[in-house]
């Protein structure tokens, strides 16, 4: 049992939660303490790892990164992975797909992939290596999808003949995300109208607007439901976070986050580039944003810090992601839905977290 003041899709209440791994009752309670807020688990759908490793290294990286993301409120997330060769992708498939089947205890529920690439733009890479991009066919996300689930796949769609998979990564229950695009405004609707669900970490990677060439950052501004978006206040500024909210009803926060994220300053790995952290950021040796080390309570507390309500923004960070995905039992504090919670105290600090009514140990190593 919880209590304290919490979120509902009815709206705030004082009151307590009774769960196992499912909440069995919310009930309101008007002693219960005020000072604690009780959220829905934040669902972070861009991840590439944490405490010093990283999804492509696969093996057990994917737990340790559930593992690591779950002391700071997520409890469900998508193992994303980087542009790189095809034996590179299959080994970090390899490695996701056990972790995707069951749960590692004191983690984050692995809800699948999110397959960043290689169906890129070679003009808008941002941090992926050049070397391994290549045309989209549905034969390899067939292969792909076999070893593990992808939900969601960023894809340049102005590429010839990606806009034709789109339909059929549909098909397959995949979420298509345009990104690393180098579009212009028309490309985005056509991939839009073709059943393109949303776009990968908004302004970052793709073409921007300008009044006469709107850009693929245009089409999104004027047509999108979803879009990512990352809110470390270092990827994007927070007037342009500010215009994003206005414009896109179902923005919601990713952390893009990277094996540096929990780590102190030096050099890690983001799939098969050296990157290196430094005062909060993580950059190429080019000096390029490469990634961040963002976790998904900063990201709540950034965006609070402008000017969102907390209800908004844990919408933004738990809600829409899950229905983005069609998760309808994540997301939400509400009877039958998945025990997935967390308590934050009066500086919006995590001091409690639970995975499917798992209690994590938020001092763990």
């Amino acid at each position: 049992m919880l209590s304290g003041r919490i979120l509902t899709p009815a709206g705030w209440i004082k009151g307590r939660i009774d769960f196992d791994q499912r909440i069995r009752q919310i009930s309101e309670d008007q002693g219960a303490d005020g000072r604690l807020t009780i959220l829905p688990g934040f669902i972070d759908l861009h991840v590439h790892g944490a405490a010093g490793v990283d999804i492509m290294q696969g093996g057990g990286a994917g737990a340790t990164v559930a593992r690591a993301h779950a002391k700071h409120g997520t409890t469900a997330m998508l193992g994303t992975t980087m542009t790189a060769t095809d034996n590179s992708i299959r080994r970090a498939l390899n490695g996701l797909a056990p972790v995707i089947a069951a749960r590692p205890a004191g983690g984050a529920r692995m809800l699948g992939v999110h397959l960043e690439g290689p169906f890129l733009s070679i003009h808008r890479l941002g941090a992926q290596p050049a070397d391994a991009v290549v045309m989209g066919s549905m034969d390899l996300v067939r292969s792909y999808h076999a070893i593990a689930p992808i939900r969601a796949m960023t894809l340049a769609t102005e590429v010839d003949g990606h806009l034709d998979l789109i339909p059929q990564m549909n098909a397959l229950g995949i979420r298509v995300q345009i990104g690393h695009s180098n579009g212009s405004y028309e490309d985005g609707v056509a991939a839009l109208k073709a059943g393109a669900a949303g776009f990968t970490h908004l302004y970052n990677g793709m073409t921007g607007l300008n009044h006469y060439k709107p850009g693929i950052v245009g089409a999104a501004l004027a047509h999108a439901e979803y879009a990512e978006i990352i809110p470390d206040l270092q990827h994007v500024d927070p007037g342009a976070i500010r215009a994003a909210l206005r414009a896109i009803p179902r923005l919601y926060g990713v952390t893009d986050a990277t094996s540096a994220t929990g780590m102190p300053d030096g050099e890690y790995a983001l799939g098969s580039q050296r990157v290196y952290k430094c005062v909060g950021c993580v950059r190429l040796a080019t000096g390029s944003l490469a990634g961040s080390v963002l976790t998904m309570d900063q990201a709540l507390r950034n965006f609070v810090g402008l000017g969102l309500d907390l209800a908004d923004a844990s919408h933004r960070l738990s809600l829409y992601p899950a229905d983005y995905l069609g998760e309808m039992e994540r997301g939400r504090l509400a009877t039958g839905a998945w025990a997935d919670m967390v308590v934050l105290n009066e500086e919006l600090q995590p001091v409690a977290v639970f995975v499917e009514g798992e209690a994590i140990d938020l001092t763990a190593t």
